[in-house]
């Protein structure tokens, strides 16, 4: 286990270091000059000095060790579009609303969607199995931000039960302000509701026909035992092999969403950055979300052995 768990460890580093790498000479092998706004209407002299200040007066290999060097340190440089910005006050200021929208969107649609794949699977081939399957299908194949749309339009504009644009500030920016967070979070929850009850009624109408569901269940195993000790574990695999993705997207922030609701997160920021050609920000978002990325891959690696026991690190008997 421990040998297993340092090897993995290094592989994410190495990973990382790769796509670290590769953003960076993809970023800089975009057309247009990120300055170019900034600097045209400037003096020659002043001109240069803001090249030099964000390092685009050397050569991209000096830029690349520096880069690499200060991500290493947890400085990616100063943003371009936001002067006097950098990376961690970016993260201070707008990671709270997006995390925040996002645990609040994952937790209501994991939970509504494993409880809905559960009664779908359990009361197969009759009208609840097809009613929870239809409308996952449709709310799977409508975009996160036509939801957002239509919940704004009718719950905030005709009816006026919810304000439809802002987010919760100071004290009440993790645990209060709820009026704000509703709209938002019925929005981004309606994918993880569709995605994992088809994920949960799919893996557990194939753990319900193994062998040792129907021993179990021809010796008088209740129901409810039944489904707890022998189907849900087993069925759980296929959700904690998805659940790496959904936590890095539930903290990285729903663009579209934040967008629409004017929510002041990291989602909203990345559009921005985007659109201006903002490299540095461009650079840490996507370092730092793959590192989430990887490290939840990693820590998901070692819950398979804990959910599902046939699961061997060494390859030996127990």
């Amino acid at each position: 286990m421990i040998h297993y768990t340092i090897r993995r460890f290094v592989e994410m580093l190495l990973t990382l270091f790769i796509i670290a790498t590769a953003t960076f000479f993809l970023l800089q092998a975009v057309p247009g000059d990120p300055l170019i706004s900034k600097v045209e209407k400037l003096p020659p002299n002043i001109k240069a000095a803001v090249y030099k200040k964000y390092g685009y007066d050397k050569p991209v290999g000096t830029r690349y060790v520096k880069c690499i060097t200060g991500m290493l340190r947890g400085d990616f440089g100063e943003s371009i579009i936001f002067p006097g910005q950098t990376v961690g006050t970016i993260l201070d200021t707008k990671l709270p609303a997006s995390a925040r929208l996002g645990i609040q969107q994952m937790v209501l649609g994991m939970t509504l969607g494993i409880l809905l794949g559960i009664l779908a699977a359990m009361k197969r081939g009759t009208w609840i199995d097809y009613a929870v399957i239809s409308s996952a299908v449709l709310l799977i194949s409508v975009p996160s931000f036509v939801f957002a749309l239509l919940l704004q339009k009718w719950f905030g504009g005709n009816l006026g039960w919810f304000p439809i644009i802002g987010w919760p500030k100071g004290n009440d920016l993790w645990f209060g302000g709820w009026k704000y967070t509703i709209l938002p979070t019925l929005a981004g929850c309606f994918g993880y509701i569709a995605y994992y009850s088809r994920l949960l009624k799919t893996s557990m109408l194939d753990v319900i026909n193994q062998d040792y569901v129907l021993t179990a269940k021809s010796k008088g195993l209740s129901s409810k035992r039944l489904i707890a000790k022998h189907i849900m574990r087993n069925s759980m695999i296929p959700i904690v092999t998805v659940l790496p993705m959904s936590v890095v997207m539930c903290i990285t922030g729903s663009f579209f969403i934040e967008r629409v609701y004017s929510i002041p997160g990291v989602g909203l920021y990345f559009i921005q950055a985007v659109q201006g050609l903002d490299l540095p920000i461009i650079m840490a978002d996507t370092v730092l979300t793959a590192a989430m990325y990887l490290f939840c891959v990693f820590m998901s690696d070692i819950l398979y052995t804990v959910i599902d026991p046939r699961i061997r690190l060494t390859g030996g008997k127990r």
